[in-house]
């Protein structure tokens, strides 16, 4: 690890998360304590060493820490408390992030879990939920749910509870509707957004 030499909170932190991929790698800690090889695969593009060298950092900081899980007692990764503790700046970077995501993926990979913490982080920080309701999101094949409570969203695949709608669209303008950077009339109008279900509910949970 090595040192800015400044005694300061935002330098100190970042000689912890600071280096390339760790920020990403507790990204995929957020979603869910994960296998080494689920790791490989949430975060296409890392090489293995090095994906082994970053977790061995941030477990030597006290980030990140391994347990047993599972039959057979597998190896999992998992965050400690105070490395779930980085949800909150995590969450505000991809609330910055908007202007940067307007364009699309332009080729970049994507995952459709990686919108369980966005989604999520976008509508907590603008609308308020004042009735619960599940939201079935439909990104290609991917099944998920979007839950509205009175602790706020979250997103997960679906999980057979009955679902008031569901949004049928491209991972971009999923995020848009949950950034408020598109309305939904916007999107329905140019063919970027199918609806089914109560479309009343689609407008409450995404204020659209």
């Amino acid at each position: 690890m090595r040192s800015y030499g400044q005694y300061c909170g935002l330098a100190r932190s970042l000689e912890v998360v600071g280096d390339r991929w760790n920020l990403l790698i507790v990204r995929q800690l957020l979603i869910a304590p994960a296998r080494y090889r689920d790791l490989i695969d949430g975060l296409p593009g890392i090489a293995t060493n090095l994906l082994a060298d970053r977790l061995r950092e941030l477990e030597a900081a006290g980030v990140v820490e391994r347990r047993l899980a599972g039959v057979g007692s597998v190896v999992e990764y998992a965050l400690t408390p105070w490395g779930a503790e980085l949800r909150q700046p995590i969450e505000g970077l991809i609330r910055w992030s908007t202007p940067l995501m307007v364009r699309g993926p332009e080729g970049d990979a994507f995952r459709p879990e990686w919108l369980a913490l966005a989604v999520p982080a976008l509508l907590n920080a603008r609308v308020e939920v004042r009735t619960s309701a599940t939201v079935g999101l439909e990104i290609g094949d991917a099944p998920f749910q979007l839950r509205a409570s009175c602790s706020g969203f979250e997103v997960g695949l679906q999980d057979g509870r009955e679902l008031d709608a569901t949004v049928r669209a491209e991972p971009g303008y999923i995020l848009g509707l949950a950034a408020g950077a598109i309305t939904l009339d916007d999107a329905r109008a140019l063919g970027l957004v199918e609806v089914d279900g109560d479309e009343s509910v689609i407008r409450t949970v995404f204020a659209a």
